[in-house]
């Protein structure tokens, strides 16, 4: 019965087949244990020598690292064993013998492992970071889909910026200027007039030459913008799919986890509601740790970290200046120098992982913004449209799929949270 590793709880006590890989072996004399891996766990098979032919014995002592072969064996329940079950191997086939694999089990600097991305992606904790980005995909349409929302795709290849930045790769599109997508929300914001909640899942690409541990040049979004849902309603929301997202990851993981050594119980409180701290506190905390920040200046990284010390779950940072932020956002109508936006901060020094706000409705406004940021009228025409047939108060946000596994999962580093890392200076393999 051919079958996989993740499945074999189901046959204990049965002999099965596996198509598999050699991550590692070691000999105990009349005995091999060959640690197993299939895509989908990690299994020991053991081969004692008095029990198999001579043939068996043979072809797992020819055995090296990332080896492929198909095995035989029956299935044992094993409390000691990471995965609870063991196989007691009585036939090998082999399909190739691996020579010189370059990836050894010793420790290797992380350019040599860049360099070899397509090997390392079979290590344990890769493969723990890759079932988690799997499982974080499930669960964002998994919610999206029970509350009502439709999932939409704007395009890729964009005549004008989103938000009017200069951060583009630019291209040709036949005899016109084109540009890599950096955002999908104008057009979702369209889908949202006709459908009423939509969102887009889908990279998008920015030409910002930074690298720090946060930053990649091609990463995804998940962008939802919902008509008649105001500033407060919308942090709800996020509330809502955040504590979804993490809690079906701590569900569906646990294994993962336990390879990444992450601490869970972090994990475990993150539910809404979370707290909130307006942007004018904010700066008031950053001035009384001794920071130099002012009334009007954005936040760094840093400061993101200074503030979230102070929660224990995500936190949002609400009211920023009206300077500072997108034209598209709503200004407070109480407080016009603001807007009804928020930045949702991860703990842990992972930073922002969500950007919203409530997004301009008032026509006559709205072309006010477009002058003031000097953005193209002619250009912007179909979303100008929106304002003028039928505009209704609408909200939006948008979170960066990287960066939240990055925090889930307890990473440095944003580059092992996506299979092939886009980053300045990389783009091989």
């Amino acid at each position: 019965m051919m079958t996989t590793i993740a499945q074999l709880g189901q046959h204990v006590g049965q002999e099965v087949r596996l198509g598999c890989w050699l991550f590692n072996k070691r000999s105990s004399g009349k005995i091999q244990f060959l640690q197993l891996r299939d895509g989908s766990g990690f299994i020991q098979g053991v081969v004692v020598k008095a029990e198999v032919s001579e043939d068996v014995w043979e072809a797992a002592s020819q055995l090296t690292q990332e080896s492929s072969l198909y095995i035989n064996g029956i299935v044992r329940a094993d409390d000691r064993a990471p995965s609870g079950y063991e196989l007691t191997v009585t036939g090998i086939e082999i399909i190739q013998i691996s020579h010189d694999y370059p990836i050894s089990l010793k420790e290797h600097g992380v350019d040599f492992l860049m360099d070899h991305r397509h090997l390392w992606l079979r290590s344990p904790r890769q493969r723990a970071v890759m079932s988690i980005r799997s499982e974080v995909i499930r669960a964002v349409n998994e919610y999206f889909h029970q509350n009502g929302f439709y999932k939409v795709d704007p395009p890729i290849l964009t005549p004008t910026s989103a938000e009017g930045t200069t951060n583009l790769f630019h291209t040709k599109y036949f005899d016109e200027d084109a540009y890599l997508s950096q955002s999908g929300q104008l057009y979702m914001e369209a889908a949202a007039m006709a459908l009423g909640r939509v969102y887009s899942f889908g990279p998008t690409f920015r030409a910002e030459k930074s690298k720090t541990r946060r930053h990649l040049i091609e990463f995804w979004m998940i962008e939802p913008e919902m008509a008649f849902v105001d500033h407060e309603e919308n942090l709800r929301i996020q509330e809502e799919f955040v504590s979804h997202v993490v809690q079906s990851v701590l569900k569906n993981c646990q294994r993962e986890l336990k390879t990444l050594e992450r601490d869970t119980t972090k994990l475990q409180n993150v539910v809404g509601p979370f707290p909130r701290i307006s942007y004018d506190d904010a700066i008031k905390l950053l001035q009384e740790k001794g920071s130099e920040i002012k009334w009007g200046d954005d936040f760094g990284a840093p400061d993101e970290t200074a503030i979230a010390e102070h929660f224990d779950k995500p936190v949002f940072i609400t009211h920023y200046p009206t300077e500072i932020k997108a034209f598209y956002m709503k200004p407070d109508p109480n407080r016009p120098e603001v807007v009804l936006c928020a930045d949702l901060i991860a703990p842990e020094g992972y930073g922002e992982i969500i950007g919203g706000s409530q997004r301009i409705d008032d026509p006559v406004l709205l072309e006010e913004r477009f002058k003031e940021h000097e953005l193209s009228e002619e250009a912007y025409k179909w979303y100008l449209d929106l304002r003028k047939y039928g505009t209704v108060p609408h909200s939006g946000f948008g979170l960066g799929l990287e960066r939240t596994i990055a925090w889930i999962c307890g990473l440095d580093h944003v580059r092992e949270t996506i299979p092939f890392p886009r980053m300045l200076y990389r783009l091989y393999p």
